[in-house]
């Protein structure tokens, strides 16, 4: 067995796409690799096969090392409900909350199982590539440090920093990481990786040479720019990652995703995203809302407080008049829980009985007990698949059905995630939203699948990685945990 910790100058620094591509790499090689991240603080999560909630990045790796995603490649999985408070899915079932004054101290119990999971997966495979969290250098949080060098420390592992060139100064973050461990953690750090580079590399080398003379890690490459691949991320620095450069066209569909506060799987509108003539903008300006072909309201971790916030922004405004106008809006989740007549709250918000929009013939009662699981629907007779992760249960009286939620007029909920990953489905879907809407677009049918287009990006990704980094040097690096 054998391991290695890919961690960051930063959160989004490149983290998660240089472990998903690394699996890839270690998978066409024939090495028996799976991915590792000890915690996620992330809303944006996917259900396994068997039913566990894991950070939907380490979902992604699994696909890309080839091998069926389980709670121990992310044991620990915390999702903000508010800026203090943090709901913790453990072994992928929920566990309690965990306040913001105990994130340093109170994660004892979170920190053995997450060692426990790291061994039984080093136990049952040749490789384990696991991802950090954030940045090393966050010495505040070392005490109790189990996803970076806590981790690295526990268990022996060569150490490689992923540096954000697109940031601007690298060099610097690079060196102030080193500099800012202590000594025995500094002695894991093997090496660096230059990550988002646009331009001649070579222009780096005498930054580079100094970095390695002062620090003694070795640099492993710079990988270039890739703006074709927009592997998910944890966190909501950017809820937009498939953002094109080109112009979509005259006949283009235009989609306005509600950046709510506490957005959810936002991942789910991403295979929007990627059909070619669909401009999705995700956006709080009710401008943009008001004058978009369709409307979505993503998934949302605390719906009530998403509400009110709605409110308080002239959205919820746009939403209601839209709606009497018959213009196109969907709900996700919490995005659909907020369209339902009522809310009763006792779990995420505990704000117990709140109006909803009331475009929809639903109330929600929210649940201790969570749902979470991979479902199949059907609609006018296309099996539609997805997952589920939510509290709410919905009540329904009225409406025409919609996967397991419900259409009136030409608004539809769904508490579905993933839905629009089926291809004819989506595509139906925004056929519908342009024949309502007078829009001239139509799908594309010669353009690849989602699917198709995911694994695409994870061996471009895979490629670059190969042609612009040491990647036999790291794959030999994470040999030296298990001497």
């Amino acid at each position: 067995m054998s391991g290695l910790l890919m961690t960051g100058t930063s959160s989004d620094a490149g983290k998660s796409a240089l472990v998903t591509g690394l699996c890839r790499v270690a998978a066409r090689r024939g090495i028996d690799v799976v991915p590792f991240k000890s915690q996620n603080m992330s809303n944006n999560s996917m259900v396994c096969p068997d039913g566990a909630e894991i950070g939907r990045a380490q979902y992604l790796q699994a696909t890309a090392a080839g091998v069926v995603p389980e709670a121990r490649m992310n044991p620990v999985l915390l999702k903000p409900g508010t800026d203090r408070r943090s709901f913790i899915v453990l072994m992928g079932s929920p566990a309690g909350e965990l306040d913001a004054g105990e994130y340093a101290t109170g994660r004892r119990r979170l920190a053995e199982a997450a060692f426990d999971a790291y061994a039984d997966l080093a136990a049952r495979h040749e490789l384990v590539l696991c991802e950090g969290a954030g940045s090393p250098a966050e010495i505040n949080l070392r005490s109790g440090d189990y996803v970076n060098m806590g981790l690295a420390r526990r268990f022996t592992l060569p150490t490689v920093i992923i540096g954000d060139i697109d940031r601007g100064g690298v060099l610097a973050c690079l060196y102030g990481t080193w500099a800012l461990l202590e000594e025995a953690d500094r002695a894991l750090l093997r090496g660096y990786v230059i990550n988002k580079f646009r331009g001649d590399a070579s222009i780096l080398d005498p930054g580079l040479d100094e970095i390695d003379r002062r620090t003694g890690m070795r640099d492993y490459g710079v990988l270039p720019w890739l703006p074709d691949v927009w592997i998910d991320g944890e966190d909501s620095l950017r809820v937009d990652r498939w953002a094109r450069d080109e112009d979509p066209g005259r006949s283009a569909l235009h989609v306005a995703v509600v950046r709510l506060p506490r957005i959810s799987n936002a991942t789910d509108v991403e295979a929007l995203a990627a059909e070619p003539g669909v401009d999705v903008q995700v956006t709080d300006d009710p401008r943009v809302a008001e004058r978009a072909d369709l409307l979505v309201l993503p998934g949302s971790r605390a719906a009530v407080d998403d509400l009110a916030w709605l409110a308080g922004r002239g959205l919820g405004e746009v939403v209601v008049r839209r709606h009497a106008q018959g213009r196109p809006v969907l709900g996700i989740c919490g995005g659909y829980e907020m369209l339902a007549e009522q809310l009763d709250d006792g779990v995420e918000s505990r704000s117990g009985l709140v109006p909803g929009l009331g475009l929809l013939p639903v109330r929600v009662l929210f649940d201790d007990d969570k749902t979470v699981r991979v479902a199949t629907h059907d609609h006018r007779g296309t099996a539609v698949t997805g997952y589920e992760i939510h509290h709410g249960r919905c009540r329904i009286d009225g409406g025409e059905p919609f996967l397991d939620g419900v259409r009136s007029a030409n608004t539809w909920g769904t508490m579905l995630h993933g839905f629009l990953e089926n291809d004819d489905f989506r595509r139906a879907l925004l056929s519908e939203v342009a024949a309502l809407t007078g829009s001239g677009w139509s799908p594309d049918e010669r353009a690849d699948g989602y699917a198709q287009r995911r694994e695409r990006m994870i061996e471009t990704l895979a490629d670059a990685m190969t042609e612009h980094l040491d990647v036999d040097a790291l794959l030999a690096l994470a040999k030296e945990s298990a001497r």
